[in-house]
């Protein structure tokens, strides 16, 4: 599929969308406007028949079964109503994604993290970050499994190539992804932890080993023998009315710890629907690679999770019956429904405590799957790399996914042993911090089984620690020089205990002085290359290009240049090899007037 085709794809399903989206309005018109008529009817013809009471009544039963039909009726329409609205929503802002305007997605600020070893240098989380380009989860937990598969990507050959082959299988079926995300997106309700509430659950007090488990067998019991004997005339009705009047006032008395387990669910039934929908899809699907099959058989292994989810969605539903007026006036005296219902979902817990955290560990998985195919599926010219069982990196046009792709510029790297770095130099602007975002997303991106920016990449899964912006921190009281000291002492440390570590460094020690900053330059390389490190260092300091003369099999030059041609700056943001000639600040400042060299 071409780049051409993803865009069509998405414009043909919001068309096609559309028109269903039209004619289900019509049709929720109609049948709005027929409930009407049914009610004004019904209201019509009891008038005209009031004096022969058995075909009023035949009338009005008739009518309420009729409009109670096509309530129902209606609401099924409201449903696939708002699941056409989402598929056209959602085919609306992956075009705009496509454009690169994430917007309508959530980058999840809230994760950035300063102390992880790469996530704020390579803008993973935030606003205009590459998860707000990525994420397409319909769940809290779907979300929070994304960023783990960026945050703590795969370390071991056969985990990649198995995601690798899900990643492909679901991108080959965009029917699938696109009716998972809008099932997901039905409910507005507020994330439920399942397996979280299940502990609260579980820690309210207890019906189904106190007495009242054996008035859910006596009192229907006791009120069969009061019916039976009314009928036979051997009790008056004032009899049946006493013991309805104790029943009911026996049925409120747990009414209180009732309501605290009610509580816990509050309005969110509908998202037990969702999540029960959602992992139907996961049990009725056909799938072919190792790791959708091994996800699947865990969500129907003993009982079909999403039967035992819809099980306690009716049975919290029906417990929430027991407060309306039916409930407390005949459900709960005559058939202590509340005890019942409480009963259940505290035996349904019990049963499903151990499935219940693997259940929603698939359902998770499959979400950031889902995310991980829909990137794919929108990026056909990107291509799944190699897994290598020995230090390399090496890659073909690889760029940025974040860059436009009309002037996004490729590159290629290569680090083909341990210890080996490139030493980048060049001027300001010319493309070296691009170049390592460039290197560090795509290796992030491999190491999660994902397709990356590049004709060809072949690559080991390294732990990737970068130090791109350090900052000083007030509330530490920690000066910038001493920040990044620290994460380099982090480096050290890692490679010293054995850690196959890819480093990234822009411009090392940049708050100290000129010679502080080349002599510590040259001393950690040196230590870098002594404890068999490998990785990528950018930097102004030409100086440290000596180091190649020093360590010709471990340390590779490369430039960024800056080309100035009759008193005209230009770059072409290739790498070449080699150190920079051309440097551009002091251009710049004349060009500026800020300086009159």
């Amino acid at each position: 599929m071409t780049f051409e085709e993803v865009k069509d794809s998405y414009k043909k399903l919001a068309e096609k969308e559309k028109l269903k989206l039209s004619k289900v309005k019509k049709a929720i018109f109609q049948i709005g406007t027929l409930r009407l008529i049914i009610v004004v009817t019904c209201i019509v013809l009891s008038w005209l028949l009031w004096s022969k009471l058995i075909f009023v009544l035949a009338v009005i039963l008739i009518s309420i079964i009729i409009y109670l039909f096509l309530v129902k009726y209606h609401n099924k329409l409201f449903l696939k109503k708002r699941y056409c609205e989402l598929l056209i929503e959602n085919a609306e802002n992956e075009l705009k994604g496509i454009n690169y305007d994430f917007s309508a997605f959530d980058g999840a600020s809230e994760l950035a993290d300063s102390d992880h070893s790469y996530s704020v240098d390579l803008d993973m989380f935030g606003n205009h970050s590459f998860f707000q380009s990525i994420n397409r989860s319909v769940t809290c937990f779907g979300k929070n499994r994304l960023a783990d598969s960026l945050l703590k990507p795969y370390e071991k050959k056969e985990d990649i190539e198995a995601q690798q082959q899900a990643i492909q299988e679901l991108t080959s079926n965009p029917r699938l992804l696109n009716h998972f995300r809008a099932i997901g997106q039905m409910t507005e309700t507020d994330d439920l932890d399942i397996h979280y509430f299940s502990q609260q659950f579980m820690q309210t007090k207890s019906l189904a080993k106190s007495f009242w488990r054996y008035f859910i067998y006596i009192i229907p019991l006791a009120f069969a023998a009061v019916a039976v004997l009314y009928t036979s005339g051997l009790i008056p009705l004032s009899v049946v009315g006493l013991c309805w009047s104790l029943a009911f006032m026996l049925s409120l008395v747990p009414l209180k710890d009732i309501r605290e387990k009610m509580n816990l669910f509050e309005k969110r039934i509908k998202v037990l629907d969702t999540y029960s929908q959602l992992l139907k899809i996961l049990e009725t699907e056909d799938f072919d690679s190792p790791l959708l099959k091994k996800l699947q058989g865990k969500i129907k292994d003993k009982e079909s999770a999403s039967l035992a989810i819809h099980h306690l969605k009716s049975y919290s539903n029906n417990l929430d019956q027991s407060f309306n007026i039916l409930g407390l006036i005949l459900l709960n005296p005559i058939f202590f429904w509340n005890i019942i219902y409480a009963i259940r979902i505290e035996n349904w817990i019990f049963k499903h405590k151990d499935d219940i955290s693997i259940w929603f560990k698939v359902l998770a998985k499959f979400d950031s799957l889902v995310s991980f195919s829909i990137f794919a599926y929108n990026h056909p010219d990107y291509t799944y790399p190699v897994v290598s069982d020995s230090f390399v990196l090496e890659g073909k046009d690889l760029g940025h996914p974040m860059l436009n792709r009309a002037v996004c510029v490729r590159n290629d790297v290569t680090i083909s042993k341990q210890p080996f770095f490139l030493v980048v130099t060049g001027a300001n602007m010319a493309g070296k911090s691009t170049y390592l975002r460039t290197i560090g997303i795509n290796l992030t991106l491999a190491c999660t089984g994902a397709p990356v920016c590049a004709t060809h990449l072949k690559f080991y899964p390294y732990h990737l620690v970068t130090n791109l912006r350090t900052s000083d921190s007030l509330s530490e009281n920690e000066s910038y020089f001493f920040a990044e000291l620290k994460r380099l002492k982090m480096i050290i440390d890692r490679l010293q205990s054995g850690e196959p570590l890819f480093i990234i460094l822009d411009e090392i020690l940049k708050g100290t002085n000129s010679e502080d900053k080349q002599k510590g330059s040259i001393a950690l390389m040196k230590q870098l290359v002594s404890l068999n490190g490998n990785g990528i260092i950018a930097t102004h300091d030409l100086v440290l290009g000596n180091l190649e003369k020093e360590f010709p099999d471990a340390i590779k030059n490369y430039r960024f240049e800056a080309d100035i041609k009759d008193d005209h700056l230009s770059f072409t943001y290739k790498i070449r090899e080699g150190v920079a000639q051309n440097m551009n600040a002091s251009f710049l400042m004349k060009k500026m007037g800020i300086t009159g060299l």
